[in-house]
Parts: structure tokens; C-alpha cells; sequence
């Protein structure tokens, strides 16, 4: 079980909202850990029917955990930023990182919003 599969602090400090998104990374965790298991079952098998069947749960678990992810990115604005800022690009994630539209980089208060020179 994943380490944060509980809570770490108490319930009754917690607010509603906040113990939602957990709920919600919780399971894109277990989401996502079914999608190992499943492909490793997948790779081992020798029966060709079985990992059709496999492939195909393995499948659903990844559908259930783009679900859950749209639910936390419609509920955690800075989530939602760095997924629109890093999701379906094509250029290398550091790079996009580096851009200064991109909210990443070295941008101090003395910044001249020019990113980063290096190549």
C-alpha cells in the first residue's frame, strides 16, 4: 500500500476539501499500481486469451485514473496550471519548464523575463 494511503495529519483539522483531493490522489495511486500489476501479468502469461483479458482491465485502469485526474484538476487550480502547461506539449519537459510563460524557470523580482540563455 502506498505510504500516503491515509491520512497524515488529523481528520478533524483537515478540511472537507482537502480530504476529497486526497481521496482522489489516493486513487490515482491504486489506479495506477493496478496498471503495473496488470502490465507485468500481461508480460509473464504465456496464454494469449488471458492477456487479452489482462491488456483489456489494464486499459480500464487507466481510464479510471485520467477520470480521477480531471476531477483534481478541476478542483486544484495550481494543478490544473501545470498540467495545461506540460501535458500534449511535444518539446522536452525541461525545456517547456525553462519558458517563461511557463511559470518555471529563474524569474526573481530582478528578472528581466528573458528565461534562461543556456542551451
Amino acid at each position: 500500500m502506498a505510504q500516503s494511503a491515509g491520512l497524515h495529519e488529523p481528520e478533524d483539522r483537515l478540511s472537507s476539501e482537502t480530504i476529497d483531493r486526497h481521496r482522489a490522489i489516493a486513487s490515482i495511486q491504486e489506479e495506477l499500481e493496478a496498471v503495473d500489476w496488470y502490465d507485468q501479468r500481461v508480460d509473464a502469461t504465456t496464454d494469449a486469451a488471458l492477456a487479452d483479458v489482462l491488456a483489456h482491465n489494464r486499459d480500464e485502469e487507466k481510464e479510471h485514473a485520467a477520470m480521477t485526474l480531471e476531477w483534481l484538476r478541476r478542483n486544484d487550480p495550481v494543478l490544473d496550471k501545470h498540467l495545461r502547461t506540460y501535458l500534449f506539449t511535444s518539446e522536452p519537459v525541461v525545456r517547456i519548464e525553462a519558458e517563461p510563460d511557463a511559470g518555471g524557470g529563474d524569474q526573481g523580482p530582478d528578472s528581466l523575463g528573458i528565461g534562461d540563455l543556456r542551451v
